[in-house]
């Protein structure tokens, strides 16, 4: 602490908590009555965005054409050896000596489809915030009515790339004249007790006060005022719908949501409607879900963008192969051949989990 500083001077309480600034006082509220649909129930305002009428559903389609020209690779043995030592060079306590001397003894190969829905969807809030007053130039309802939430213009980031922005809402700006959390002092307020650092001796300069038994306001700044303005908060969201045709096999479903596969229809449009003559009805019936799903998920929520629907082809092979006088399988799923197998015959350790 400053010698020429008193006891008195030190006495500060650093841990004093002021009423929270978010919310502006009661008379400046009054003062913008065009905003006062942003502030009915308090807090974070969810607005609805304008509703847009519905396009036309697109012509039934010939499913044959889209079959005819899919071409899924065949595992065959020597892919079906290749992808398990991959695999098994892969993990750090897998031997590979038995990925070269399994008898393969069948292939039972499947292609299963997976259905995938995607809805890129823009929603958007408003709530009170603040920040140091510190220009004599105040954007406030003087200048003009705000302008209603949705028909602020942005730019929308790339489709299907989930974002969150925030924006000041125009001539939305009020002056709170004082600080609650210094009352106008710069500094906060002083406590009847001794600064805990220094204890009021002066020895030594406190680090948090610089010896003057008082810190500057973290709230204001020490600019004395705070700016109070209606904060535009933006989130564009990338919904996801999944659906994998079943199959009798022992691979787990969660592999196969994320395996690679051959693309065999996109389609992608501001709105998607449901497909309902895929020759698998399993496909159309999850189509149909996946879009009603997102739809009372968002319903005026948000906005919808976006939407775009694909169907896949994912190959799973079943590998039944004899080691060492044991029978056993793996899988081979996906067009990069990825490998699930749950008891590998040479195995160094259990600490680890194949997937």
């Amino acid at each position: 602490m400053d010698p020429d500083l008193s006891d008195e001077d030190s006495v500060v309480d650093l841990s004093f908590q002021a009423e929270s600034p978010l919310a502006p006082p009661a008379e400046l509220l009054e003062r913008l009555p065009s905003c006062d649909w942003l502030l009915q129930g308090g807090g974070q305002q969810i607005f609805f965005p304008p509703s847009e009428a519905p396009g036309r559903p697109q012509e039934p389609r010939c499913w044959s054409s889209f079959l005819e020209h899919s071409r899924v690779p065949v595992v065959t043995e020597e892919v079906a050896r290749e992808a398990l030592l991959s695999f098994v060079n892969s993990k750090c306590c897998y031997g590979s000596a038995a990925a070269g001397d399994l008898i393969i003894q069948e292939l039972k190969p499947q292609t299963l489809c997976r259905y995938r829905l995607e809805t890129f969807s823009e929603s958007r809030i408003s709530e009170w915030t603040f920040q140091p007053f510190t220009s004599h130039s105040v954007d406030g309802p003087h200048r003009g009515t705000s302008p209603r939430l949705w028909d602020i213009k942005v730019q929308v980031p790339p489709m299907f790339q989930e974002d969150t922005r925030k924006f000041q809402v125009p001539h939305s700006s009020l002056v709170k004249a004082r600080c609650p959390s210094c009352s106008g002092a710069k500094r906060r307020a002083r406590q009847p007790r001794r600064c805990q650092l220094c204890s009021g001796s002066g020895r030594r300069r406190c680090s948090t006060c610089s010896g003057r038994g008082s810190k500057t306001c973290a709230t204001c700044k020490g600019e004395k005022k705070l700016l109070h303005f209606i904060q535009l908060v933006i989130m564009w969201k990338n919904s996801l719908f999944e659906f994998v045709t079943e199959h009798q096999l022992d691979c787990p479903a969660e592999l196969l949501a994320k395996a690679k596969g051959e693309n065999l229809f996109k389609d992608e449009n501001t709105m998607v409607y449901p497909i309902v003559d895929f020759p698998l009805r399993e496909i159309s019936l999850a189509s149909q879900r996946g879009i009603a799903e997102h739809s009372a998920a968002l319903g005026s929520r948000a906005r919808v963008l976006q939407q775009r629907q694909t169907i896949e082809l994912i190959p799973l092979t079943e590998v039944h192969y004899w080691y060492q006088g044991k029978t056993s399988v793996y899988y081979v799923y996906g067009t990069d051949h990825k490998v699930y197998v749950v008891d590998y015959p040479e195995r160094y350790c259990c600490g680890c989990t194949i997937i």
